[in-house]
């Protein structure tokens, strides 16, 4: 299911996550040569991604999408 991105903060670990409208989360590193999202480490480059869409697994897996945590 897409859905915006309304948020970031970090896991215990030090990860970006990215929070979604439907009330769940998304890991969004940077992690090169596999995952390139340079702009994730910068607080700017977060702001730009707010209100962007993103595919949320955890709706895909619930089905309609349409429950939240």
């Amino acid at each position: 299911m897409e859905r915006t991105i309304t948020g970031f903060h970090q896991d215990e670990h030090g990860d970006w996550v990215a929070d979604l409208d439907c009330g769940h989360t998304r890991h969004v590193r940077h992690n090169p040569p596999w995952t390139l999202r340079p702009w994730i480490i910068t607080e700017e480059g977060r702001a730009q991604f707010i209100g962007q869409i993103l595919n949320c697994i955890k709706c895909d897996a619930q089905g309609s999408g349409d429950e939240t945590l």
